[in-house]
């Protein structure tokens, strides 16, 4: 798995739950998905993700 592929699997993975979480427990769960929405716009405009350089240090290649 890429690092590119692997960061949209966290995304989405991350979403997801803190969308359950927000149904099941509390609307606050919500924040997470901004905060998760506004990592993914900073990184289409920096190429750079907290979340790169774990997956690096993991051993994932970058796609190219």
């Amino acid at each position: 798995m890429t690092i590119e592929r692997g960061l949209r699997l966290m995304a989405g993975l991350v979403i997801l739950l803190s969308v359950a979480l927000a149904h099941y427990l509390s609307p606050n769960w919500l924040w997470l998905t901004t905060c998760v929405g506004l990592n993914l716009l900073q990184s289409a405009f920096t190429n750079w993700c907290p979340a790169m350089s774990i997956f690096r240090a993991m051993g994932m290649k970058d796609a190219n």
